[in-house]
This record gives structure tokens, C-alpha cells and sequence, in this order.
């Protein structure tokens, strides 16, 4: 019973960082040519007390470029294993796709699933569309807005099931610093309030802090926080976490 407790404790902390930001803007790969690319990584953690636990948070990122469209599919799957025991904490999925109209306005759409059984999500389906405007582009400074649309199905981990079927605004602001050639800052946060009722918002940030050593591979350090003013069940409102790892671009 004491190594269980234990282990409750290590799941509920752990539970804070899996709220499952999407940066979109540190997701996409800057790359003057057409065609494909994409990227993995993967953050671990090993923790010994009266058990060993372990952490591992996998990603993979690919996206195919044209002149003037770009595709985006996102990946994320993390679990705990606890002594013999393995939690799933989260997964999702994330297609984006982003039309240039002019120099400064594209246009996107996107479609993305998603559970995390910590959070009490059972399955979350997200599909949405709307404009992105570059307002700043600066070789070591770029700046972006984005007012979308969004229609979420969600089905809460709870007994009964609790449904939801809502419409959303999705809009983000994010920005890029990039103080040298090897040195990246990306900030982007999201405000998701429900169209008929302002007052039931989630509010996101992911920053992060990537070193490219070589370049193909790069180390990074990210820092993710949600504000949810009804999260489902009995999940808290407030979750973060900081999360270091590696990733390798192709």
C-alpha cells in the first residue's frame, strides 16, 4: 500500500505537464526549399525512491512544403512505468495545414485527437480553421497572430461518460527570437474561450529553449502551462511542467 501511495503522488505530479500544447510555431521547420522534412525526439526520466520510475515522452514531427502550402503532422505519445506497473498519460495527434494568400496572411486548417487519461480525457477531437498573419519577420525576430475556429468533441474518463460538443475560438499569438545561429526562443500562447459563454476559456503557453549542437541535432529545455476554468472531472485547473530532451531533424 505504501509503494502504491508513493507512486499515486509521482502519477498526480507528473500529471502537470501533460497538458499537451501544441507550439505550432516550434513545430515547424525552417527551410527555404520545397519538399519534405521532419524531425524526433524524446525526453526521458528515471527517478529511484522506494521503486524506480520511469518517464518518456516521444515526438515526431514531419511536414511537405510547396511553394506556396505547408503540411504539418505532429505526433506525441507518453507513459510512466512505475515498478511492473505502465501508465499512459497522453497521446495526440495534429494535422495543420497553412495556405500563403499574400506576403503577410496565410490560411489554416487543422484537425487534431487526443487523450490523457491523468487529465480524465478520454478522447478529444479538435477541428478548426481560420487566418495567421505574420506581423514581424526579422532575421533574428519573427512574430505571428492567429484568430481561428474551432469545433471540439470531447468525451470525458468518467463513469458515466460525459460528453461535450462545443465551438471555440482558437487564437494564438507566438513569437521567435533567435539571438544566434545556434540559439532559439519560441513562445506561443493560445486562448480557447467558448463562443456562447466567454466565461469557459482555456488559456496555454509552451516556451522553449533549443541549442542546436550540430545541424541535425539539438538539445532542448520547454516549459508548458494550462489554465482550463472547467477542466473535466475533478482534474485541476492549473497544470505545467518543465521538460528537458533531445531532438533530430531529417
Amino acid at each position: 500500500m505504501y509503494r502504491l501511495f508513493i507512486l499515486s503522488i509521482l502519477i498526480f505530479l507528473y500529471s502537470f505537464g501533460q497538458a499537451q500544447v501544441v507550439n505550432i510555431e516550434s513545430s515547424r521547420i525552417q527551410t527555404d526549399t520545397v519538399g519534405w522534412a521532419g524531425s524526433g525526439g524524446a525526453a526521458v526520466s528515471v527517478t529511484k525512491n522506494t521503486q524506480q520510475v520511469v518517464t518518456i515522452d516521444i515526438e515526431a514531427h514531419l511536414q511537405y512544403k510547396t511553394e506556396k502550402s505547408l503540411w504539418l503532422i505532429l505526433g506525441d505519445y507518453g507513459f510512466l512505468k512505475g515498478g511492473s506497473e505502465k501508465f499512459l498519460l497522453n497521446s495526440f495527434g495534429h494535422l495543420r495545414f497553412n495556405h500563403k494568400l499574400n506576403k503577410w496572411i496565410r490560411w489554416e486548417a487543422f484537425t487534431q485527437v487526443q487523450s490523457n487519461h491523468i487529465m480524465q480525457i478520454r478522447s478529444r477531437y479538435l477541428t478548426g480553421t481560420g487566418p495567421r498573419f505574420k506581423l514581424v519577420s526579422k532575421p533574428k525576430f519573427r512574430l505571428y497572430a492567429a484568430s481561428l475556429a474551432m469545433f471540439e468533441h470531447e468525451t470525458e474518463k468518467t463513469k458515466p461518460a460525459i460528453v461535450h460538443n462545443n465551438i471555440r475560438s482558437s487564437s494564438y499569438i507566438s513569437f521567435t527570437v533567435l539571438p544566434t545561429e545556434n540559439i532559439e526562443l519560441v513562445s506561443t500562447t493560445f486562448y480557447q474561450p467558448l463562443y456562447n459563454n466567454f466565461q469557459d476559456a482555456r488559456i496555454f503557453n509552451q516556451t522553449s529553449f533549443t541549442i542546436s549542437a550540430t545541424e541535425r541535432f539539438s538539445m532542448y529545455l520547454k516549459w508548458n502551462w494550462i489554465y482550463d476554468k472547467k477542466p473535466a472531472g475533478t482534474a485541476p485547473k492549473t497544470n505545467y511542467q518543465m521538460v528537458s530532451g533531445f531532438k533530430i531533424e531529417f
